[in-house]
């Protein structure tokens, strides 16, 4: 079980729709699943017309000026052939090779509407899923016992650059170390045999039984999004039925867990969490972890995803307020797609209060001198804009709530400082990141945005006044993007306040949606600029003051996603650096990277980083049970080791066994009234805070 070890979009989801994925009525599915028989899916002429649409957008209106020419047509066919068969677990070399063709003949095809090469290779991959699958539940009918594990065997972790299987015998030899290794992980997790055979084959038949009932609809859904996402990763097409949950989804209307999903093969991955929603606050479940199996309740039974359709995962995860949902997850840190744990999650509307800004105060005595420092988090850039549309004065908002705060924490105390922690904020209302930067400084830019036709709009501050002009840092993490760039970035240009933390997501562009006359195209048309003029695309924002990552960057950030668009600049806008902080920056490091080596809980946090980098770095899974188990029960003991130094600090009684340690974690996440303590990464930007405040005072003294 993995325990150790979240993006993007402005608009608020329960649970997204993926571009990948289509839908299929009941009386369809029921019809193909009495043939048992594939489909062979051909295009028709509406389909024809949208991608005659979707290539003519791309060309004319997207930020990233791409000609539909040989060079991208290759693009699209990599691309593709990864959406369709990205572990190199069905095609043959011979499939390939018959396929070569099309490598530089998709862009005429795409310019003219020709789909037929997309559904040809769609179908052949569908022909070898159904072939796999009936192999794999003969294999299983015929029984478990004779599977020998004392043989020293191992799978791969990753097989997307692994050349394809030459012939049927070395694909059978691929799979039947895969299946080993799913039936060791089951038999280690305590099932018989007969039990593993039965979870085994209802896997294979709810795949089978999917791939059956395929429609033309997911082959064009496929291929139209692998060529639209060689422009970039957010751009995409959605399918009618697709169309129809994103703007279901938009209008805030769903009851779920408060995540955001999309298709990873035959994976459901999460993409984020949303600020206080179900999911987010029950805390177990996390960015890139994948989503395999869905029970109903405390006692349901729990229902294989894995090869489903996005929508109905998604249909299986919703459910009235209050209910509860079981998911089974692979968790982005598992060295094994067999190596699982189960969430409960009680489902509820994210409310906005829940997603509002928060405040604490910190006190600090140093040199017998007591120091009050502010911290406001702030989970996302929201405002409540049906509330404004009405003309209500008491609307809420991230600017009015946080100026509320700093009231509020100026009452009671005078400031030596401010914290604003945008940790795991993952964007949100652009209007907002712009009034709230301006909460910090007298007037100037805040940020620029530049257009597909090279226009540059400049944001402003919109109000004169100035609410806080204290000490400031800002947190970030891997998880800040978007809105919470936007505004980092400002306060580091301006040189208002320090940014400390880890790099940032990454996400500088900005999307529209455009309807088709099938389904509706999501565009990447412009992209944010610093005031500096950087982008804030790619590289994200880098903090004054480094922190040690623990989020694996090779799966979540804007630089891990394929065809991202590259960091570039523009012209500088015309504002007044205020150089708060700039000359101090150097100091501050020393004296932060003295102080923190000496914190326990640092020393904590660099071993469990170590142990994570050391599980990312094995490339192989032992398929051996000796091995298997010596190497589980090792990680699981320096896991457990980890957390009971963490609980010794925090003078909690050590978790005797791996199963106590579960049973906490379901106590906390039914405990809606746990108190939250400030973090010693918090209680460290206090430290550095006053930190700055003596050599203001040096440099005062100085110079006077």
């Amino acid at each position: 079980m993995i325990k150790l070890c979240l993006l993007i979009f402005q608009v608020i989801i329960f649970l997204s729709i993926s571009t990948h994925s289509t839908a299929l009525s009941n009386k369809e599915a029921s019809n193909d699943t009495k043939l048992n028989t594939l489909t062979n899916l051909s295009p028709n002429r509406t389909q024809q017309e949208a991608s005659l649409y979707v290539a003519r957008s791309l060309s004319l209106s997207h930020y990233r000026k791409q000609n539909i020419d040989k060079e991208l047509s290759e693009k699209v066919y990599n691309n593709y052939l990864n959406t369709l068969d990205r572990s190199r677990l069905y095609f043959l070399s011979d499939d390939i090779e018959e396929f070569e063709i099309y490598r530089f003949r998709l862009d005429s095809a795409l310019k003219t509407g020709q789909l037929d090469p997309a559904f040809k290779i769609y179908n052949r991959v569908q022909t070898r899923i159904v072939e796999r699958l009936k192999q794999q539940l003969s294999l299983i009918k015929n029984g478990l016992k004779a599977l020998n594990f004392s043989k020293d065997e191992f799978i791969l972790k990753d097989r997307s650059e692994t050349k394809w299987a030459t012939s049927k015998q070395e694909l059978d030899d691929i799979w039947r170390r895969r299946t080993k290794s799913a039936i060791l992980s089951l038999k280690l997790d305590g099932k018989s045999l007969e039990e593993i055979s039965e979870v085994l084959s209802k896997r294979y038949e709810n795949q089978l039984k999917r791939t059956l009932q395929i429609r033309s609809e997911d082959a064009f859904s496929a291929y139209m999004n692998a060529f639209t996402t060689v422009y970039d990763p957010h751009t995409s097409y959605f399918s009618p039925r697709s169309s129809e949950n994103f703007n279901i989804n938009m209008s805030l209307s769903l009851e779920g867990i408060g995540a955001v999903l999309q298709s990873d093969n035959e994976y459901t991955k999460v993409v984020r969490l949303v600020p206080g929603g179900p999911a987010q606050q029950q805390g177990q479940l996390g960015a890139a972890d994948r989503i395999v199996g869905v029970a109903q309740g405390d006692e349901g039974e729990i229902i294989d995803v894995i090869g489903w359709r996005l929508d109905e995962v998604v249909d299986l995860i919703r459910g009235p307020k209050r209910s509860v949902v079981r998911l089974e997850v692979i968790p982005t840190e598992s060295q094994l797609e067999t190596q699982t744990e189960e969430i409960k999650i009680i489902r509820d509307k994210v409310k906005l209060e829940e997603q509002a800004a928060s405040s604490s105060l910190i006190d600090i005595n140093r040199s017998d001198k007591d120091y009050k420092v502010g911290v406001i988090e702030i989970p996302t850039f929201y405002a409540d804009f049906k509330a404004m549309q009405e003309g209500d004065p008491n609307y809420k908002s991230t600017t009015r709530d946080v100026i509320k705060l700093l009231e509020e924490l100026q009452d009671k105390q005078s400031l030596d400082g401010l914290v604003i922690d945008l940790r795991g904020n993952g964007g949100g209302s652009l209007d907002e990141a712009n009034q709230l930067t301006g909460l910090f400084i007298h007037k100037g830019p805040t940020v620029q945005i530049r257009s597909a036709n090279d226009r540059v709009d400049v944001m402003e501050d919109p109000d004169p006044s100035l609410v806080y002009d204290g000490a400031l840092i800002v947190l970030v993490d891997r998880l800040s993007a978007s809105a919470s760039e936007i505004f980092a970035g400002a306060i580091q240009d301006y040189g208002r306040g320090i940014i400390m933390g880890t790099p940032t997501f990454g996400k500088g562009t900005v999307q529209s949606v455009r309807p088709l006359n099938h389904g509706q195209l999501k565009i990447t048309q412009a992209k944010f600029y610093r005031i500096s003029g950087a982008s804030t695309q790619h590289k994200g924002v880098v903090p004054d003051i480094l922190l040690p990552e623990t989020i694996d960057r090779g799966k979540v950030g804007e630089d891990s996603l394929e065809h991202a668009l590259q960091w570039d600049s523009i012209k500088s806008a015309d504002f007044n650096f205020l150089n708060y902080v700039a000359s101090f920056t150097q100091k501050l490091n020393q004296q932060h990277n003295a102080r923190i080596k000496q914190h326990p809980k640092y020393a904590i946090l660099l071993e469990e980083i170590a142990l994570l980098e050391k599980q990312r770095a094995k490339d192989k899974v032992t398929i051996n049970e000796k091995q298997r188990k010596i190497e589980n029960q090792l990680f699981d003991d320096q896991q457990l080791a980890i957390v009971n130094k963490k609980r010794v600090l925090d003078k909690l009684i050590p978790f005797k066994n791996m199963e106590q340690w579960d049973k906490d974690i379901d106590d906390q996440a039914a405990n809606d009234d746990k108190e939250e303590k400030p973090d010693f990464i918090v209680e460290e930007s206090a430290e550095i805070l006053i930190d700055l405040l003596d050599l203001q005072l040096l440099l005062t003294a100085a110079s006077s």
